[in-house]
């Protein structure tokens, strides 16, 4: 009896910590100006084009790990090596593009910066200088340092990012170095997250929740189970970098249309 009442009393706590958790994340974004908001996407692939070619022993340890992800008995674990690139220990990021919005004089826009290149090390430590920068530059102007955002950005993103820096020996920037923090103490926002509203078996796709607010879909030309075969077979990065920014402008127009914002035009999202 003893263990049941402490079991509730466990999982009532958990939920009550999680309800306050959700409610200060939306009382985050209504209260944060927008251009404090650095939105990112990331696209992966696995590290090898395809089974035969990954290393020995990591292939070894693939067929461990894939034993537990075939959806049926007609699968095998080298048939499924594709799937790779979602494991950050199987994995490499090709692309980590980034949005923010800039203000002025009433007048807005979208601004992006890519990463990208077959080198994942140059590119995780120029994305890690990036976050640094800003941190230092807001940090002597006294300013409070930009969140992260990502769509189901918390659960895939971030910590992929994290995993590989860590596997290339690259340090952490405060945004990503989250040892000891509890979850209301990340300043992150996820989109899928928000628009969750505490339903914890809820899953929407972006492509979905853009849909459904009336936003352009960002995966009018590839979707994310296409990324490795137009990386590893068409070697054509450039279209891959292309999907990941939209991508990242979609996030910003949820954010909009849950601050009840008007949605960004084209002309104002400015590549470089």
């Amino acid at each position: 009896t003893y263990f049941y009442k402490r079991l509730l009393t466990v999982n009532v706590t958990g939920i009550h910590h999680e309800a306050i958790y959700l409610q200060k994340q939306t009382t985050m974004l209504q209260q944060l100006p927008l251009e404090n908001i650095l939105c990112l996407d990331i696209e992966t692939v696995p590290q090898y084009p395809d089974f035969d070619s990954t290393p020995e022993e990591l292939r070894k340890l693939w067929l461990r790990k894939a034993s537990n992800l075939k959806k049926s008995e007609d699968e095998t674990e080298e048939g499924i090596y594709s799937r790779a690139g979602i494991y950050a220990e199987f994995g490499k990021i090709i692309c980590i593009s980034t949005g923010f919005l800039v203000i002025k004089d009433g007048q807005r826009s979208f601004r992006l910066k890519s990463f990208y290149g077959d080198d994942e090390k140059e590119l995780l430590t120029e994305f890690g200088a990036l976050l640094q920068q800003i941190h230092d530059t807001r940090q002597k102007g006294g300013k409070q340092s930009m969140v992260l955002c990502g769509h189901n950005a918390k659960e895939f993103d971030f910590p992929y990012i994290s995993r590989r820096m860590i596997i290339h020996g690259i340090a952490l920037p405060p945004q990503l170095d989250l040892f000891g923090k509890k979850p209301w103490e990340v300043p992150h926002i996820d989109t899928m997250e928000l628009w969750k509203f505490g339903d914890y078996k809820s899953f929407t796709p972006l492509n979905l929740l853009a849909y459904i607010l009336g936003i352009p879909s960002p995966k009018d030309d590839i979707d994310g189970s296409q990324v490795g075969n137009v990386y590893w077979q068409e070697k054509n990065l450039e279209r891959i970098v292309t999907y990941c920014q939209k991508d990242v402008v979609t996030v910003m127009q949820i954010l909009l249309r849950l601050k009840n914002e008007s949605l960004l035009q084209t002309e104002e999202v400015i590549i470089p």
